[in-house]
């Protein structure tokens, strides 16, 4: 079953099933990592489906509308 980067991460929280080593940032900075990969795999296909060759438009799209820091 696919998850949502929200969805693992209240699950983790809500379970517990997390180790001892897994800090909630460690959970929450996973969660973050996962949406950006999920963000950018979503502009990356429909950048092919609209024919743009260009493999790093959903990268690029992240870095421009999520990297204010």
């Amino acid at each position: 079953m696919k998850q949502t980067a929200v969805e693992w991460f209240y699950t983790k929280l809500i379970t517990g099933k997390f180790t001892g080593n897994d800090t909630i940032e460690f959970l929450y900075e996973t969660a973050k990592e996962m949406e950006k990969e999920q963000i950018i795999k979503a502009v990356y296909h429909n950048c092919n489906a609209m024919s743009h060759s260009d493999l790093d438009c959903g990268e690029e799209y992240y870095n421009k509308q999520f990297k204010s820091e």
